[in-house]
Formats: structure tokens, C-alpha cells, sequence
């Protein structure tokens, strides 16, 4: 009995180590985030605005953003907080998207923009031949664990 217990607790600081370490590396290996001019140049051209909310129907404690997305012509930018996790994706989608079942739905219908690597702000390009007229939300994916992080809708 007396092993049994130990084999249990072993594998249970184990696993609380094992999901510590999923939520912590990101934040560790982050890389440095834009500075706020970098931020500011897209967002003073901003053809669209968004917001980032904890509300969406499948955010949830470990899984969330709060901020603001501006697009330009030719980037997108954010400033706020993302729950910080791996492997965050970010989505142009046609159709609103705010749960997971609806974004695996639609996928098909989206463009990937690029990865987000900095959880308080970020700004990536978009693709040359990108028609933005088609898209409406933007979306934070977590690829490797298939998560959705949050949406806004820009238009």
C-alpha cells in the first residue's frame, strides 16, 4: 500500500510539473515584443479595429485574450494580454468565430497569418495577395493543443 501511494504521488507531481511546464516555457522563451512605435505605425493607418475579450463563448481561465487588433493595408498589429500558451496561430476567418466546434468547422475557409510568439503585443504581415474585404474576424488558435484562444470581429 505503502508503494502504491508513492508511485501516485510521484505521478502526480510529475503531471502538475508536466502542465507547469506547458503553461511557463512559452513565457520563458519568448522572444522581445515589438517596440510600441513598431505598434503604432499600423495602428495609425488602421483601415479596421477589433477587440480582444475574455467573453467568448469558449475562452476560459487558461485560455483567453483582452486587447486591441488593428489592420492595415498590410499588417496587423495587437497591444494587451494574451493567455500565454505554444504554438498560437492567427486566423483570418469570413464568418465569426467564438468556439472551438465552429472553428474546426470553418477552417477550410480561413487564411493562417502567421505565428504569434509575444503575448502582450505583436504585429505581423499579411499576405500580398490577401483580399481583407473577404474576412471579418481575426482568431487566436492554439495549434498543437487545438484550443480556442479568442476572436474579434473587425467588420
Amino acid at each position: 500500500m505503502k508503494r502504491i501511494l508513492l508511485v501516485a504521488s510521484h505521478l502526480l507531481v510529475g503531471g502538475i510539473g508536466f502542465a507547469l511546464g506547458i503553461y511557463a516555457l512559452p513565457i520563458l522563451t519568448q522572444p522581445q515584443s515589438p517596440s510600441m512605435q513598431v505598434v503604432e505605425r499600423v495602428t495609425n493607418n488602421a483601415l479596421f479595429t477589433a477587440s480582444f475579450q475574455r467573453d467568448r463563448q469558449d475562452s476560459d481561465f487558461l485560455h483567453w485574450g483582452e486587447g486591441s487588433v488593428s489592420i492595415s493595408e498590410h499588417n496587423i498589429a495587437f497591444v494587451g494580454t494574451l493567455a500565454p500558451g505554444p504554438d498560437y496561430k492567427l486566423y483570418l476567418s469570413p464568418i465569426y468565430i467564438e468556439t472551438e466546434v465552429d472553428f474546426n468547422k470553418h477552417k477550410s475557409e480561413m487564411v493562417q497569418i502567421g505565428d504569434i510568439d509575444t503575448f502582450d503585443r505583436f504585429t505581423l504581415p499579411l499576405p500580398p495577395e490577401l483580399e481583407l474585404t473577404n474576412y471579418n474576424t481575426v482568431i487566436v488558435w492554439c495549434e498543437t493543443f487545438g484550443q480556442f484562444i479568442t476572436s474579434a470581429r473587425f467588420k
